[in-house]
């Protein structure tokens, strides 16, 4: 980063908001939460969904660091972030789901946990593609066929912590939206909940006529059911198990 970028934060908070050249992103805040597919004239084709995560060493290994800085300097220019699945750290499966409901009033859930991987080309029009447990570059991704928009009243996108300690705090996770056309999407869960096991990430419906993203970033402390009633889904809910990697 440049000497420079640190004396202009709002330019370059404004640059990540509304995304621009170098990126080609655009990041939806608090400050923005909002932003119309339809004009950005990406409300057709299928929408990319994925959810990809590091994890950082513990809190207590990153004090230890700390206290060798003054022996050894050199030490603070080394990473801290490393991939989910390395020894030494906390492992954590995160899980990527959408609860959805059509126009005709049917309700559901893709998810991998009861390997509920849902349809692109018939209803529900979404589709998991897998399960990444270990946090790999992949990560999970969803698909939305928005050619069938009109079949689809809204969604709710989550990610989920399966059967781990909690450590919400302890990931670098990102979804990011792929649209067929135009910046992709970012949304970090970047806000501090250390406890929580769930987080609805963003919901998607018609507003006004057109296809509408909201960051909601709304972290639970249980799982699945605790966010249906927080948005009224009304689906029933039972403990499920993965079978073992």
């Amino acid at each position: 980063m440049a000497f420079w970028d640190n004396l202009l934060p709002g330019q370059r908070a404004s640059q990540f908001d509304t995304g621009h050249a170098v990126s080609n992103a655009i990041g939806l805040t608090k400050r923005r939460p909002t932003i119309s597919l339809t004009k950005q004239g990406a409300a057709t084709g299928n929408l990319r969904v994925n959810l990809s995560w590091q994890m950082r060493t513990s809190d207590i290994e990153r004090r230890r660091q700390s206290g060798r800085l003054l022996g050894n300097p050199l030490r603070m220019f080394k990473p801290e972030v490393v991939q989910a699945h390395t020894q030494g750290v906390v492992n954590v499966d995160l899980d990527l789901g959408c609860m959805y409901e059509m126009t005709d009033g049917t309700k559901g859930v893709v998810q991998p946990l009861g390997n509920f991987l849902g349809d692109l080309n018939g209803p529900p029009y979404v589709k998991l593609s897998g399960d990444d447990r270990f946090g790999a570059g992949s990560g999970e991704t969803v698909y939305v066929n928005l050619d069938q928009k009109d079949e689809i009243k809204r969604l709710l996108f989550f990610v989920y912590i399966y059967d781990q300690t909690p450590a919400f705090d302890r990931t670098h996770a990102m979804v990011t939206l792929y649209p067929s056309s135009g910046p992709r999407v970012e949304i970090e869960l970047d806000e501090d909940a250390p406890e929580a096991r769930s987080c609805a990430v963003f919901s998607l419906e018609k507003v006004k006529g057109e296809l509408v993203v909201r960051r909601e970033v709304k972290f639970v402390y249980g799982f699945q059911a605790e966010l249906d009633r927080l948005y009224g889904w009304g689906l029933q809910w039972g403990r499920g198990y993965k079978t073992k990697a």
